[in-house]
């Protein structure tokens, strides 16, 4: 496979999904940021849907950010799903659960009242309560093999572990099972280097930036 190229947005939790699965797989890649407040022409060219990720392989260009991990994942052995098929549907049926989580990270920061917020949170806490009860394997998601599916929570943990850092807000207050399990994420190396070194100061100037009620 001739060297990818992705394109990225600094903070993209989903972005960051695709830099954590190259890293954890040891392949050679080149990453390009752009702002998505004002896309170059070049990007909309490339990107059917205007979003990140986008990954150009071999002059070809794949989008969507499961589509890309598939992808990578597929063509870099060994798989990083479990093998058993029916096993597997269910670790891609809970990464499809946590999606909605990633949105509600968007719309706390965004909230511009206390009760918008306090929206936000209470339907989050609900699904956070549901993949808590879920998660009872050590250390990772199937137990002791390391797989997507970790990959796919790992950004929203550490989104998570900045909201408590800067705004006192604890969603894993609690929640032993999914702390534990960030614990052990936010640890690892592939994902302590898969964001750039401002990406919290980029979260909480694009906070302050949305009047949201967090920076009051």
């Amino acid at each position: 496979m001739a060297k990818p190229r992705l394109i990225s947005f600094k903070i993209c939790p989903f972005v960051q999904r695709s830099v954590i699965l190259l890293k954890e797989k040891n392949i050679d890649f080149d990453i390009a940021y752009i702002n998505l407040d004002e896309p170059p022409e070049w990007f909309l060219a490339l990107s059917p849907t205007g979003k990140v990720p986008v990954l150009e392989v071999d002059g070809k260009v794949l989008f969507e950010s499961a589509i890309i991990s598939e992808y990578l994942d597929e063509v870099n052995p060994p798989s990083l799903h479990p093998a058993d098929p029916l096993e597997k549907a269910q670790n891609r049926a809970w990464m499809e659960f946590t999606s909605p989580l990633y949105m509600a990270f968007f719309k706390l920061m965004m909230s511009k009242t206390k009760q918008a917020g306090a929206d936000v949170i209470l339907d989050a806490n609900k699904q956070l309560a549901t993949l808590d009860k879920i998660k009872v394997n050590a250390p990772w998601f199937n137990g002791d093999d390391f797989s997507m599916m970790d990959i796919s929570v790992a950004p929203l943990f550490m989104r998570l572990a900045f909201l408590k850092k800067h705004y006192n807000l604890d969603l894993l207050d609690e929640r032993e099972n999914l702390q534990a399990w960030s614990d052990k994420l936010l640890a690892r190396e592939s994902i302590v280097n898969s964001v750039v070194d401002e990406f919290e100061d980029i979260l909480l100037m694009r906070i302050k930036g949305a009047e949201s009620f967090l920076a009051s």
